[in-house]
Order: C-alpha cells, then sequence, then structure tokens
C-alpha cells in the first residue's frame, strides 16, 4: 500500500511534473495543451509559485511518504479569497492510479483548503467521461451540482464539464 503525503511543489519535482503530463490520461482530462510545450514544467511550476505568493494558487507534489518518490499533483488551481471558493485538481502517475493515491490526495488537500485557508467551498471541473475522477471526488464527500455545458476549451475542442462541490459541514 502507497501511504501518499503532499509538499509544497518545487524545483526537485519537475521531472515528475514533465513525466506526468506526458502522459496520455493526463492530457486528456487536463487543461494541459498538446502537444505539450517545451519547459511545459517550469513555468507551471513558476505559475504556481506566483500564486503563491499572491495568495490566488497553491501547488502541492503528491510524495511517496515511505521513499519520496513522485506520485503526482494536488493543485489549488485558484482561490477567491473574498468568496473564500477553491478550484482544486489533482492528477496522478499512470502506476499509483487504482491504488487510493488521488483520494487520499485529494482528501488532504480539501482537508488544508478548508482547515488553513477557512474555504467555504470548494470545486472540483470533471470531465463526464473520467469515471475514475467522478470516484474520487465521490470518496472525499464532493456532490455532483451538474453539467456546465460546452464549458471546457481546449485546442479547438468543447466538451462538457460536471461541477463537483463541497462544503465544510458536508462529511459531519
Amino acid at each position: 500500500m502507497i501511504e501518499p503525503r503532499l509538499e509544497l511543489l518545487g524545483e526537485s519535482h519537475l521531472a515528475g511534473i514533465a513525466a506526468l503530463v506526458d502522459d496520455a490520461e493526463m492530457l486528456r482530462f487536463t487543461r494541459v495543451p498538446e502537444p505539450v510545450p517545451n519547459g511545459f514544467a517550469a513555468w507551471w511550476l513558476r505559475r504556481y509559485e506566483e500564486g503563491r505568493r499572491a495568495g490566488s494558487r497553491e501547488g502541492f507534489a503528491v510524495v511517496d511518504a515511505a521513499d519520496g518518490s513522485f506520485l503526482g499533483l494536488a493543485l489549488m488551481a485558484s482561490y477567491d479569497r473574498e468568496a473564500r471558493t477553491a478550484e482544486l485538481g489533482y492528477a496522478v502517475v499512470p502506476a499509483a492510479r487504482g491504488r487510493g493515491v488521488a483520494t487520499a490526495a485529494l482528501r488532504r488537500l480539501s482537508d488544508w483548503a478548508l482547515d488553513e485557508l477557512g474555504a467555504e467551498r470548494l470545486e472540483l471541473f470533471i470531465s463526464p467521461a473520467n469515471e475514475a475522477s467522478k470516484r474520487v471526488a465521490e470518496r472525499c464527500g464532493y456532490t455532483l451540482e451538474g453539467v456546465l455545458r460546452s464549458r471546457y476549451f481546449k485546442q479547438g475542442r468543447r466538451e462538457d464539464t460536471e461541477l463537483w462541490s463541497r462544503l465544510p459541514g458536508d462529511l459531519e
């Protein structure tokens, strides 16, 4: 069994990020451009570091607590301080999928956003075709609110997106 932990995203995770964004499933269900531009991992890391300083975004690497190996990402893609609403996301390397890593990572990320930030609403945007991600959301106490038609736009394609949310008292 893998026991994942979150650590602040940093330069030591660049190789893991680069490998993750090279995965077809990651590309299929995320906003990462295809083909992935050269230097994308470093650009993405800088973006999250800038967001950390501004208080509008945060990135965590998901690592194996036993050996520190990179397992994926747990991200707060955006945070509206006034509304206290955070958009979260997660991605796991292929070798760690189906082993509870994404569920553990989203639980930790959600707890962090609720407890540390004082968020009052957490949101996930999930492709209707991403059954695995929807199961993770359900296990972590998120509720499907509905489908946002034609919301997701990536390189000339439009797709529907499901909106999942969690409020502070949902698991009580």
